[in-house]
């Protein structure tokens, strides 16, 4: 394989061959019923409990049961993993299992040379041919031998490594997806314990079906050790990590962990009101277990009625959270007009999808950067804070909840759909390590002295422009809040035309004051000496990384620098921005954060811009950056099919 980095000696005797390899991509592929997400994900478990540095791309149709057998309805789950440090799922997978002719057609096209083909024979017949588009069966022409294939009959040796337990054919087949499991368990060296204690435990009331998956698994990694077929065994070490205790973990547990987090920090109980959507809804699903950290989960009838039951609950007290994705944040969106009027604390989570409209619901996008910061009626700035990884949604999560109730603002959190189901390893932080976050609630009237003191809402703190936070029922700080402008300090309605631009501009000055207590922007820029910046936001960092990283291997300077606060911008942006002769840009939109980057800062942005459903690709973003700083510099500057230096600079 390409990624291989040497090997050891062959043992004498029968024993295979090991391999040593320092990164491998698999990607599992099959029909929307052959369970590859569930594959996919016992063997990123195995492969974290193995202690390999790793990062995931669940991949999957829209519709609950998509046509079977055909493109459309293909599911796929890929997994990156190396004894080094690794920033995104992979470009091209080096093993592709596939189940059936549509799964090979749908994901051949993403394969390198020389990469690894298994494939289930027992579903290419000339009916599922046909349904995939095939004229001619491709397992018995020359079309594959570029690749590396070995055709195998995971269902038919599944049926039969199953049969004792008197399943029906039916139900027999589908431990297919376990079979196949253990043969590539086997050929990486995963453990299967924590696989076999999963089955156990999942299938436990169902003896048959559970004894039947274990038995399936079983033979899979058997046929591996026994079969002439498979002559190689490979093995990828452990990575080095910082000292830490870890788990592998994905962005939408990572985003619930870390909202638990910001309610025990603030002391605040959190109240999520919601509505399910693709990819939000495991948010509500995990949030709804943690009742014991003073959680309560609202599934509402709507979008509106989610939101408004979330700024219901900040009114009186809680941590208010709404989530959603993009075509929610439309419907919430005078809601969240009136948080920003009454100015409470609200988290609004935006797991951004592919769009406009249903769009494309189980796919990735960076949609919603516009709407998020102009998406409402009037002036109504919102903060926006974007997670880099699925670990980082933790964090973000923690930083969402303190701008919210630090400033009295709702905050906006983009994650996307690539973050919330993909997984890496994390990293469980230290509780002392977390910041506290002080809710500072009002207790005593604040204006005027005497039998004359009254509780005027909207006095400010000097430093933050918040405005004091009072919870109902307190004596004698009796308020009234609503959706109509407010005149200042006192905070009855005011229709004064110099009140309204006053209290306009003292709401966006507020938003403004945040990045005080946010990080400068930090670059990486090792030899101080780039032309060329490359910034991004959100998920873009992984691709961003190793496409900078294999340009800085060609022998070029080239710096990066990455977004977490998105509204306000670090003090320092406009600054590092000037710094070089040009920046580039990538997004997975048509150029929001370009825009943004321009209308600011006047720099002449580059965009880097698809929108393809699924992640940037670090090859391709490598050779953009290599032309870009080719252009700066005044030289040629050429990069290999992927990404390595075929030449370097000439005149």
């Amino acid at each position: 394989m390409e990624c291989a980095q040497g090997s050891r000696a062959q043992v004498s005797g029968s024993a295979k061959q090991v391999k040593q390899l320092d990164r491998v991509i698999i990607r599992f592929a099959g029909d929307s019923g052959d369970g590859m997400q569930l594959t996919g994900d016992r063997f990123t478990q195995e492969t974290a409990a193995f202690g390999n540095d790793l990062v995931t791309l669940p991949n999957f149709p829209a519709e609950i049961r998509a046509p079977q057998g055909t493109l459309p309805g293909v599911s796929s789950f890929q997994v990156h993993f190396a004894d080094h440090d690794i920033l995104t799922a992979g470009d091209a997978p080096d093993v592709l299992v596939a189940m059936n002719p549509a799964a090979l057609r749908a994901n051949l096209g993403d394969l390198h040379k020389g990469a690894t083909i298994i494939v289930d024979t027992h579903d290419f017949t000339a009916r599922n041919l046909t349904k995939a588009g095939y004229q001619e069966n491709p397992l018995e022409g020359d079309s594959l031998d570029a690749y590396a294939l070995h055709t195998v009959d995971l269902t038919g040796m599944t049926i039969e490594a199953v049969k004792e337990f008197g399943l029906s054919r039916k139900d027999a087949s589908r431990a297919k997806n376990m079979f196949a499991l253990g043969l590539l368990s086997w050929m990486y060296g995963r453990p299967t314990d924590p696989t076999t204690s999963f089955l156990a435990k999942r299938f436990a009331k169902v003896p048959d079906i559970r004894d039947a998956n274990v038995a399936a698994f079983k033979a899979g990694w058997n046929f591996g050790e026994t079969t002439e077929a498979f002559a190689v065994q490979y093995e990828i070490k452990p990575a080095v990590m910082p000292p830490g205790t870890y788990r592998n973990i994905t962005g939408n547990l990572a985003l619930a962990y870390g909202l638990v987090a910001g309610s025990v920090q603030s002391g605040l109980p959190l109240f999520l009101g919601t509505y399910p959507i693709t990819p939000a809804s495991d948010i509500l699903h995990e949030l709804s277990k943690h009742k014991s950290f003073g959680v309560t989960t609202f599934q509402a009838e709507d979008e509106i009625a989610g939101v408004g039951a979330a700024i219901g609950a900040s009114y009186a007290g809680h941590l208010g959270v709404t989530s959603t994705s993009g075509p929610g944040v439309a419907l919430k969106s005078e809601a969240i007009g009136l948080a920003v009027m009454t100015e409470l604390p609200l988290v609004v989570v935006d797991v951004q999808r592919g769009g406009p409209s249903t769009g494309l619901p189980t796919k990735t996008e960076q949609a919603d950067l516009l709407q998020a910061m102009f998406g409402r009626n009037g002036e109504a700035p919102v903060p926006i804070v974007a997670p880099q990884s699925p670990g980082d949604c933790f964090a973000a999560a923690v930083e969402a909840t303190r701008i919210a109730v630090t400033y009295r603002t709702p905050v906006l959190l983009l994650s996307d759909g690539y973050l919330a189901n993909g997984s890496e390893p994390w990293r469980v932080p230290i509780v002392d390590e977390l910041p506290v976050i002080d809710p500072d609630f009002a207790t005593e009237k604040n204006h005027g002295s005497g039998d004359g003191a009254e509780f005027w809402p909207y006095l400010r703190d000097e430093a933050t422009l918040a405005r004091p936070w009072a919870i109902p029922g307190t004596p004698g700080l009796e308020h009234r809040i609503g959706g109509l402008e407010k005149g200042d300090g006192h905070g009855n309605i005011s229709y004064d035309p110099a009140n309204h631009d006053f209290m306009v501009r003292t709401r966006q000055a507020k938003v403004d004051r945040i990045a005080d207590t946010i990080p400068l922007i930090e670059v990486d820029d090792p030899s101080g000496e780039a032309k060329v910046l490359v910034i991004g936001w959100g998920s873009t960092y992984g691709p961003i990384g190793a496409g900078v990283r294999r340009v800085r291997k060609a022998g070029y300077q080239v710096a990066q620098a990455h977004l977490r606060h998105l509204n306000p911008f670090p003090s320092n942006l406009g600054e590092v921005l000037k710094r070089y002769d040009k920046v580039l840009v990538p997004e997975m939109n048509l150029g929001q954060l370009s825009l943004l980057l321009r209308g600011k800062y006047l720099v002449d942005a580059v965009g880097y811009n698809h929108v393809r459903g699924l992640p940037l690709k670090a090859t391709e973003l490598a050779h953009a950056i290599g032309e870009l700083v080719g252009q700066a510099e005044g030289i040629d500057i050429e990069l290999g099919v992927w990404g390595e230096p075929t030449q370097k600079e000439h005149i």
